[in-house]
């Protein structure tokens, strides 16, 4: 029994079990393999909507106007369904700009796999079907609108002013981590 003891307790397999433990841990951090199983849902309003209590009176005109939600005055410019990638990813993207003629780009009942580090970017590239279309995103130009806010529901991201939203063709979510895409929606101009 002394023989065994004296094993355990030996340099080497103290050596051993620290590699084991910072390696476990460091890949916890890495993969954070719980945020599988949480949800985090968001609802988030169209900007505008809440300041807004009813349409301005327009006066009578002749002239046909751009579509646009009376209550906010906001317009969509183009918009998609999200198709999945590494995970099953659905819901829709529309470009939005706002009254005040900033632009955001809106997530409409999203529904994807919660993970580390995710992003919602606005690309050049073409949205592709299958493992052909995970890796693409990051190949050309694009704009990270930040983190994404929550795996489901409803969401806005304000793209900064110095954007010019015609130079893009669709959004991905992408995995800054990992560099994949969970899903992605090319933008269709209205």
């Amino acid at each position: 029994m002394g023989r065994v003891r004296k094993a355990l307790t030996g340099p080497l397999v103290i050596a051993v079990l620290v590699v084991a433990v910072v390696g476990g841990g460091f890949g916890l951090y890495w993969f954070q393999p719980w945020k599988l199983w949480q949800d985090e849902t968001v609802r988030e309003a169209l900007p505008g909507v809440a300041e807004a209590s009813a349409p301005p009176a327009a006066a009578p005109s002749d002239e046909p106007s751009a579509p646009s939600s009376p209550a906010t005055g906001a317009q969509t410019l183009a918009g998609g369904e999200l198709i999945s990638h590494e995970h099953a990813t659905s819901g829709t993207v529309k470009l939005v700009r706002l009254a005040d003629g900033s632009h955001v780009v809106r997530l409409e009942n999203l529904d994807t796999s919660n993970g580390p580090d995710l992003r919602v970017w606005l690309t050049d590239a073409p949205v592709k079907q299958g493992e052909a279309g995970w890796h693409v995103f990051d190949d050309g130009k694009y704009v990270s609108l930040g983190k994404l806010k929550g795996n489901k529901g409803s969401q806005n991201y304000a793209l900064p002013s110095d954007v010019d939203p015609a130079n893009y063709r669709s959004v991905s979510i992408w995995c800054d981590r990992f560099d994949v895409s969970f899903g992605a929606a090319d933008l269709t101009r209205v």
